[in-house]
């Protein structure tokens, strides 16, 4: 299987970077197809990277593709601006900063000689690995986002639910010790209560008693 740029095959008209508008220094992620400014403008580019973990982009200028993560350009074709065809990059171009893209400072025969051969299956099957594995690292990558999320969502239901049981914990409480000092507030009132019938029932035990003596005796006292 043979995998295609789409914007390769089909550039727009002109090219912008999608967050502040410039058209120049352009890069595109290669897995999502953003366009960003380099470094060397805004950096829209590489902030996508940090944010995505995408680590292919490809220089819209040179068509040259860029590993974020290894720091260096890992691509060894590049397309012919002469008539379209993948060409092999001209590891020993005369501009020492690659400043010239596409090779065009070669001669015809050189990029004739650096047109697709037999090892041209090769060298996509390499791209194609590069991409399968970019892929499945961005698959591991958005597995643990959701991981890491799955994770703080259980954890926030449990504060939430062990909150909620403490605060019905502490309201259960107030109301327990509202029941234990009403209980201590009716114990000390029975037990004046007792206190006081029993000092009402020696008065009328007493005041029985005084009624069941003789009227001889009531004579005899009230004289005294």
């Amino acid at each position: 299987m043979i995998w295609v740029c789409r914007y390769c095959q089909q550039q727009p008209e002109k090219s912008i970077c999608i967050i502040c508008q410039t058209s120049e220094n352009l890069w595109i992620c290669v897995i999502c197809g953003f366009v960003g400014c380099g470094r060397y403008k805004e950096g829209h580019a590489i902030r996508q990277w940090e944010e995505t973990q995408h680590c292919y982009s490809l220089e819209l200028e040179t068509q040259r593709v860029w590993d974020y993560a290894g720091n260096n350009f890992v691509h060894r074709l590049i397309q012919s601006k002469t008539d379209g065809k993948l060409v092999k990059l001209n590891a020993h171009c005369v501009h020492g900063d690659h400043s010239c893209g596409s090779c065009d400072c070669s001669d015809d025969a050189a990029i004739s000689e650096a047109l697709l051969n037999n090892r041209v299956e090769v060298i996509v099957n390499e791209y194609n690995d590069l991409l399968t594995s970019q892929l499945e690292n961005q698959k591991l990558y958005f597995e643990s986002l959701m991981q890491e999320v799955k994770e703080e969502t259980e954890t926030e239901i449990s504060e939430a639910v062990e909150k909620a049981m403490t605060l019905k914990l502490q309201k259960l409480q107030a109301k327990l010790d509202k029941c234990v000092k009403e209980k201590k507030f009716l114990d000390d009132l029975n037990e004046n209560l007792v206190w006081n019938q029993e000092i009402w029932e020696a008065k009328i035990k007493e005041i029985e008693e005084s009624e069941e003596m003789n009227p001889e005796q009531r004579v005899l006292e009230s004289s005294y």
